[in-house]
């Protein structure tokens, strides 16, 4: 019975140290999870957008041409004036006083008839300073014009890129609604901003001109351009924290990633030409999953974009 008995507590030490053994662990999968893309071809420019505003460069102010009272007013603020149209007429006091006197006597002088006046210019109006009846003296101040032909886009151009423009060349020009005009770059300002240190360049809108005044748009000015640039996305390019070594991470099998010195060239908002080594459009280099790797890597391709 005892030796029964010990064989049973045995047996159940046994049981037990049994289900306390560790069951054997699987592998884990050590492989970074990464995105692939390759190589483009398609051409690279390095440009900087810079700010630029809508001005009238002349403003014709039109005065009186005689002392008296303003026998009619035909023109209002924003009306599209022609050269030579009448604007006011203008009746002197001696005509207003003695016209109708004189011309009962003799009709055919003619006298008292009002003095018109003329625009001087085609354009747009944007003050009138006098209402018909008001008394003027000549040389007053009437109405001002903006020159229609005056109409530029003026730039502020920092005097380091003054070496990207050029007298005739066409800039693209954005409008706050993305639409984009041509203009021709047709004179630099002979003077610099003491302040700021930027010169102004007058550009002139190719074809119709439909921006309204004091409207601030974005001129495109392209620095560098290269039509058979081979360049890679911005997130595929890693550097050190000096910016001095730059490198990609190659893939070299379908499971192995290395890490490849680079020499850059032009840098765009989001491309990044490579100059050296010479890649080819079958190299598949890792996109994302690339930042704080070692030299060589295992990865798992998650998408080859």
């Amino acid at each position: 019975m005892k030796k029964s008995f010990t064989i049973y507590i045995l047996i159940s030490v046994l049981i037990i140290s049994c289900k306390d053994v560790p069951a054997p662990e699987e592998p884990t999968d050590v492989r970074v999870p990464v995105t692939l893309t390759s190589i483009d071809t398609t051409g690279l420019q390095s440009y900087i957008d810079l700010n630029a505003t809508a001005t009238y460069l002349v403003k014709n102010v039109i005065k009186a041409n005689a002392t008296g009272y303003l026998n009619s007013v035909n023109v209002a603020t924003n009306d599209y004036v022609a050269n030579g149209q009448e604007l006011f007429s203008i009746k002197t006091r001696e005509a207003k006083v003695l016209g109708n006197s004189i011309n009962k006597i003799d009709p055919t002088l003619g006298f008292g008839g009002a003095i018109k006046v003329l625009s001087n210019t085609t354009g747009i109006v944007t003050m009138v300073n006098v209402q018909q009846g008001d008394y003027v003296q000549d040389g007053d101040a009437l109405v001002t014009i903006n020159d229609a032909k005056s109409f530029a886009i003026v730039l502020s151009l920092p005097f380091e890129l003054k070496k990207y423009i050029s007298i005739g060349q066409q800039l693209n020009v954005v409008l706050p609604d993305n639409s984009t005009r041509t203009a021709t770059v047709q004179k630099f300002s002979p003077t610099v901003d003491a302040t700021s240190q930027t010169q102004n360049v007058v550009l002139k809108i190719n074809g119709k001109q439909d921006i309204p005044e004091n409207l601030i748009v974005k001129v495109r000015i392209t620095k560098t351009s290269s039509n058979k640039a081979i360049s890679l996305p911005k997130l595929a390019v890693l550097s050190d924290e000096t910016e001095t070594d730059f490198w990609i991470m190659k893939m070299i099998d379908a499971n192995t990633a290395v890490k490849i010195p680079i020499e850059k060239g032009v840098q765009t908002e989001d491309k990044v030409e490579i100059l050296s080594p010479v890649l080819s459009p079958k190299d598949k280099i890792l996109l994302t999953g690339n930042y704080g790797v070692g030299d060589t890597i295992k990865v798992k391709v998650i998408k080859d974009k």
